[in-house]
């Protein structure tokens, strides 16, 4: 007897209820019996998702996302780290001194405002800026980090969305010897301040960097990147007369978060209008 899977409608409400992959799997004898089965699940996921927005109500007060943040922020500033905010509007000139140019891969993913201006794709241009002055007007080393949305025109697939928030750490002025080891010291903190302890560093080929020391977990659906780091002195250094050896790492907190609560779309994690706190909301 043939077994019959959930509708084409079902299975994506289930998956917008975050219904477990063996609860998604279910095969049933007849459409009576699925059906069935299938009130009684969406009944029982709704329940959860209103148990959980109350439970934000009445307890956390802010979604996952900030929270994260603020845990980031105060790990970082209580190891000597110093925040900064740089602009969301980027010049063109900023990102072609990264290489970034029109022939470059990343060119056609960023959202261009004007014919000089964009929405920023990444923090680093806007740290090199800020970290060409720090480095004359502080002893080194120099630590900074910022906390901020990046956009690209990459939202196809659960793992990617076309707005991002990005924690970029930068230590400048290391001895050289001393950038890989605090690299790996780094990622841990961020890791492990993030809830997540299992990860490993593979080594990978950038667009940007040519090559970066990636923070990567291992999960039921495949391997996913939560952050990328690189070391200097770089050739990209020359465009901002950066001369120092130096280490940073990004992560993705959305992709920390995902990786974290065991979820497959990276949508329900960041900013939305369908999603609170990774609850859909028209239940």
């Amino acid at each position: 007897m043939t077994k019959i899977k959930w509708s084409e409608v079902q299975l994506h409400r289930l998956k917008e209820l975050d219904a477990a992959p063996d609860e998604q799997d279910q095969e049933f004898n007849s459409t009576a019996e699925r059906d069935r089965a299938f009130h009684l699940l969406e009944t029982g996921l709704i329940r959860n998702a209103r148990s959980h927005l109350r439970e934000l109500r009445e307890k956390y007060l802010r979604p996952s996302l900030c929270r994260l943040e603020s845990v980031l922020v105060e790990t970082l500033t209580g190891r000597g780290f110093v925040q900064v905010v740089t602009p969301t509007i980027m010049s063109r000139a900023h990102l072609a001194k990264m290489t970034i140019a029109e022939k470059h891969p990343l060119y056609s993913q960023v959202y261009w405002l004007d014919k000089d201006k964009c929405l920023r794709p990444m923090l680093a241009p806007h740290l090199y800026y800020v970290l060409k002055d720090l480095l004359r007007l502080w002893e080194n080393p120099v630590r900074i980090f910022e906390v901020g949305s990046c956009f690209r025109k990459e939202s196809q697939g659960a793992q990617h969305s076309s707005e991002f928030t990005m924690l970029n750490l930068v230590e400048m002025g290391l001895p050289a010897d001393q950038c890989r080891p605090r690299l790996e010291e780094l990622a841990l903190l961020v890791t492990r301040a993030a809830g997540l302890e299992k990860y490993t560093l593979e080594t990978e080929t950038s667009a940007v960097y040519g090559e970066t020391i990636d923070v990567v977990v291992e999960t039921p659906a495949g391997k996913i990147e939560i952050g990328s780091a690189a070391m200097g002195p770089h050739p990209l250094d020359a465009a901002w007369k950066i001369t120092v050896a130096w280490m940073g790492i990004g992560f993705g907190l959305e992709r920390l978060l995902m990786v974290k609560e065991k979820s497959p779309n990276l949508a329900k994690m960041g900013r939305s209008l369908s999603y609170l706190d990774g609850i859909r909301l028209n239940i």
